[in-house]
This record gives C-alpha cells, structure tokens and sequence, in this order.
C-alpha cells in the first residue's frame, strides 16, 4: 500500500511533473504559436514590404528610365537653349545692326523726301517756265510770221517735161533767144527772192521780185522747208490757207501731192505708189507729217515730265472738190454727193462748216494718205492741148486741230491746203463743150480768188468772198491773223512763156501788195 501510495505519490509526482511539464510545454507550445504567428506575421509583412520593394523597384526602374529620358530631354532642351541663345544674341546684333539701318534709311528718306519736295517744286517752276516759254514761242512765232507777211508769194518753176528744152536756165529767151528764159538770183541780197523772165523774141526782160523763188533743181524737201512754219501757225491755232496758183501743166499737184516722175506735161505721172512714202512726197504728206510728229513729240514730252497735263490734239480731215462752182464731197461716193446738197455755214466763233460734208477723225499719217489716194481717184481730170492729166477742178483739204496745247489754252486751227485747177487761154488748150465750160469756170473763179487776195492785201473795206465758192468756203482762212501763202507754180517752156508772164505778174501785184502791207504795220508799230 505503502508502495502503491509510493507509487501513487510517485505516479502523481511524475503526473504533477508531468502536468508541469506539459504546462511547460503547452506554454512553450503556446509561446511557440505566438512566435510562430508573429513570425507569419512578420512574414507576410516581410513579404508585404517584399512585395513593396518589389513595386518600388519596378517603380524606381520606370523611374530611373524616365529620368534617363528627361535627362536626355534635358540635354537636349539645354542644346537648344544654348542654340537659342545663340540665336537670341545674333538676332539681337542683327536687330540692332537692322535699327541703325533703318535710323538711316529713315534719315535717308527724310533726305529723299525733302529732295523730292524740292525737286517737286523745281519741277512745278519748270513747268510753269516751260508753259511760259511756249505761250511766248507761239507768240514770238506769230510775231516772225506777221513780220513776212500774213500773205506771202512763194514762185516755184517746174522742172523740163521730156519733150522741153532743159536749158531754160541758159537759153531760150530773149530777141535772139540767146538768153536764159528763166533766170533766179543765186547770189547777192536778192539771192532766192528774184528772178526775170525774157520772154523769146522779146526785146525787154521783166524782173519779179517774191518772199522766196525755188528753181526748177529745188525738191521738195527744200520747198517743204520754208512753209513749215506755217504749219506750225497751224498747230498754234492759227487758221492757215496755202494754194497753189498758176497755168494748167506748171506743176502745182506735184507740188502739193508729189509724186514719181514729170510726164510729157510736166504734171506727175500716177505711179499707183502712197504719197506718203518717196521722196517726192509733196507739201500735204509732208505737213501731214509734221503736225503728227509734233503731236506724237509732245504727248512723250508729257509722259516724261510727271505731273504735267498731257497735250490733246484731235486730228479731223475733209477734202472738196470745187467743179464748175459747184463743191463735190471726195470722200464719198460720186453718187452720195451728187445726191447731197452742200451749203458752206460761217459761225460766230470763226469755225466754217459744210452741211453735209463728210470730216474723218484720222489718227496718223498712214489714214491721211489712204484718203488722199481714194480723193484723187475720184477728181476731176481731162485731157487738155497743154495737159494730158489737167485737173479740171479746185481741190481743198483741210485738216482741221482742235484740242489743247502744253500750256492748258485751248487750240482751234486750221490747215487749208489747195491744189487749183490751171488757169488757161482758151486758144491754147483747144478747150469746146464741157471743157470750155470748165476752163470758164476755172479762170472765173481764179480771177476772183485773186481780187480777194489783193483786197486783204490793200485791207479794202470789203473784200468780195462771195464771188466764188473757193474764196467763201476759204473766207475764214484768209482773212483776219489767218496766214496765206499764194504758191505760183511756172513752166520753164518757152512755148508757155506768156501765161508764166501773167502768173508771175499777178503774183507780183499780190506780193506788192503784201509788203506794203507788211511795211505799213511795221511803221504802225
């Protein structure tokens, strides 16, 4: 029992120890289980943070890259900065290299502009002076023109026709024919102003003294030069009236038209060529010529000289036919003016119009000669004694300028240039029926065109227009501060030796007549 409780004790002892121990353990165990929580514990949040590292170092590597990727954005925005300012600091030299440029382009311009200014005003009396300077050339001009005479003989003779003796200069004239037909002036004070005639088997030579004599070696160059004058008068404004007068066959319609060559009569031979382009061109082309050219002279003249008002001219041509006192439109046809009644109108401001009359605008010298060749083909011609090709009427064209000069004054002139029919004896030009009826009413109305060129010459009170249609369509043209130059046209035929003695007589009263004009106005002045 005794050992039993011994045992007991024992067994309760080991139990006890036991117990204890497993008290010991559960605690240890219970120790164990809270280390080993907080080891999972710290485990999981080992691997929270492992976890975390992990994302941060994913994060730092992204960020890292980034960094990279800034630090090369970095470089290269400092690349580009530098070049910038680089740029910056160039743009800034170029500014102010441009600034001072431009302070002096500035002062330049003010310069330029106060020059201008200057050169405005100077130019601004230059025009001023240049207007000046032309109202007194057209004035002083006029004064030369007055001064010759505001009528004015010219004496041209002809050259030799084939069938002539081309020594008339030499022989031909005279008592004994042994002395020069024709013969002009070359030296002394009266060189190209005089000349005489010895008629053949006369016993007495006559003198004849003109404004200007042309031989029959004169072209037409040379005639056209001494009445260029009066074309300009013409482009002043100045009414103008030049004609030719003398016998059938002495030349006049080569001297106011031109032409190639003297036939048989000594009139030119038609060659179907324009007037307006050999040399012989005669005193219409080539004044034709001029007015253009002084047109086309001063509308460049304008152009040149900025701020100047530009010239205006406006160029308007017509040409009449005066047969047997009746006035015939050439620039229509023959039926449309024999249809058409023409009455010649003066107005009160000095313009003279034909009701009816057809006047053409014309722009350059081209258009002037195509109407001349269409007007000649339709005028009046016959065959006479003394004349293969004999105009049979008076032919008139007139070149009408209205507009204004360089210096702002209105222009109105007037060129009348005009070839007459041939005054004509009778028992020469074999002339019966039509022919007769025109030789009448040629010599008729010469006749009268003289009378009323010696009225103006005498300034008589009334000067007799009226008597011929010629000399009333022309009464605007010829009397007034109009100019007039009679053309006597003579042939160097003995056989015409007497009708080139009553030309040259008449011209001679007309010429008297005008100097003592001449000569009476300048003592009035």
């Amino acid at each position: 029992a005794e050992e039993e409780r011994f045992e007991v004790a024992r067994v309760e002892g080991e139990k006890q120890r036991t117990e204890t121990r497993c008290a010991a353990l559960e605690a240890e165990l219970a120790a164990a289980r809270a280390d080993a929580a907080g080891h999972k514990k710290t485990a999981e949040e080992e691997k929270a943070r492992r976890v975390e590292a992990q994302a941060a170092a994913s994060d730092a590597e992204a960020l890292q890259k980034r960094l990279e990727v800034l630090r090369q954005k970095h470089d290269e925005q400092s690349d580009a900065l530098a070049a910038a300012r680089t740029k910056l600091s160039d743009a800034v030299a170029e500014s102010s290299t441009a600034t001072t440029r431009l302070n002096e382009r500035e002062e330049t311009s003010r310069n330029n502009e106060a020059r201008l200014h200057e050169l405005e005003r100077l130019l601004a009396q230059r025009e001023a002076e240049l207007r000046q300077a032309a109202i007194v050339r057209r004035a002083l001009h006029n004064a030369v023109q007055e001064l010759k005479g505001n009528i004015r003989v010219f004496c041209r003779v002809r050259p030799p026709a084939n069938d002539e003796d081309p020594r008339a200069d030499k022989m031909g004239g005279g008592k004994n024919m042994d002395q020069p037909l024709l013969k002009i002036d070359a030296v002394g004070e009266m060189a190209g102003r005089r000349m005489e005639i010895a008629p053949p088997g006369g016993a007495k030579a006559f003198d004849f003294n003109f404004d200007r004599v042309f031989g029959q070696d004169c072209g037409q160059g040379e005639v056209f030069e001494e009445i260029s004058h009066l074309v300009q008068s013409a482009l002043d404004g100045y009414k103008v009236c030049i004609f030719t007068y003398g016998q059938t066959g002495s030349g006049k319609t080569y001297t106011m038209l031109g032409g190639d060559a003297c036939g048989e009569s000594g009139e030119p031979e038609d060659q179907g060529q324009d007037l307006n382009l050999d040399d012989n061109r005669g005193l219409i082309p080539r004044s034709i010529e001029q007015i253009f050219e002084a047109r086309d002279a001063a509308m460049k003249a304008s152009e040149e000289n900025r701020g100047v008002t530009p010239p205006s001219l406006a160029i308007s041509a017509a040409m009449i036919e005066i047969y047997n006192e009746d006035i015939k439109d050439l620039l229509v046809s023959q039926k449309i003016s024999a249809e058409t009644k023409y009455d010649v109108k003066h107005h009160a401001d000095g313009r003279t119009t034909v009701t009816g009359l057809k006047t053409v605008e014309v722009a350059n010298a081209g258009e002037v000669a195509k109407l001349m060749k269409k007007a000649q083909a339709v005028r009046s011609t016959a065959k006479t004694n003394m004349n293969e090709h004999s105009s049979r009427s008076h032919m008139v064209f007139t070149l009408h300028l209205d507009g204004v000069d360089s210096t702002g004054q209105p222009v109105h002139g007037a060129l009348n240039l005009v070839d007459l029919a041939g005054s004509e004896r009778l028992s020469r030009t074999g002339a019966e029926g039509a022919r007769l009826k025109e030789a009448q009413c040629i010599n008729k109305s010469l006749s009268a065109l003289g009378d009323v060129v010696l009225a103006l010459a005498n300034r008589d009170a009334h000067v007799p227009f009226r008597n011929s249609k010629l000399t009333y369509l022309l009464q605007n043209s010829l009397g007034g501060d109009s100019k007039t130059l009679m053309f006597v046209n003579v042939s160097p035929a003995a056989d015409s030796s007497q009708e080139t003695l009553c030309s040259l007589r008449f011209a001679a009263k007309v010429n008297s007549c005008s100097q003592g004009q001449q000569m009476a106005g300048g003592a009035k002045k």
